[in-house]
């Protein structure tokens, strides 16, 4: 198949694709010019023909991957990372109701969001495997959720996400 062909035959779906895990236009444009120049680059290369969509949608998940990647190292190096208080100030109870996490969640919660580990790092320092890392983060988040729920009024929208404004008596004095 020429290159032509295949432009005119993935496009489309390449582009939907990559915009399906990315979710922005500009990204996904980028991401798609990047793996078609990649496709143009080593299309010699292919061996069987009858792979062809397999090998150009590898090369899409490969960019996508690549993009994502470049994407949080930029973040990481010209954002600065507003400190706990700053981004959680506005939320009713936390401080008190994180201390009321059972202190496995508790321990787990802290070193993720607010020493800013990443999860294998979470593992190696607590000494268990990640699959229990996520189960703590997962379970400690749904604990907290409830609380919020319970004791502020809060509400979760159909993004799973807490919204409204807190409405206790902790927060009225």
């Amino acid at each position: 198949m020429d290159i032509n062909e295949v432009w005119k035959v993935y496009k489309e779906e390449m582009y939907f694709f990559i915009l399906k895990q990315l979710k922005d236009e500009n990204a996904t444009d980028e991401v798609l010019q990047n793996a078609f120049l990649k496709i143009c680059l080593y299309a010699d290369g292919l061996k069987e023909q009858g792979k062809m969509k397999a090998w150009i949608f590898q090369i899409v998940r490969n960019e996508v991957v690549n993009h994502v990647h470049q994407d949080s190292k930029y973040n990481r190096i010209t954002q600065t990372v507003p400190s706990t208080a700053d981004v959680y100030q506005d939320v009713c109870c936390l401080d008190r109701l994180i201390e009321q996490l059972p202190p496995t969640y508790r321990e787990t919660i802290k070193l993720l969001y607010f020493e800013g580990k990443k999860q294998h790092e979470v593992a190696n320092l607590l000494n268990i495997s990640l699959a229990n890392v996520k189960a703590r983060t997962r379970r400690g988040k749904s604990i907290l959720k409830d609380s919020l729920q319970d004791c502020c009024h809060y509400e979760v929208n159909k993004d799973s996400k807490l919204v409204g404004e807190a409405d206790c008596a902790c927060c009225e004095s």
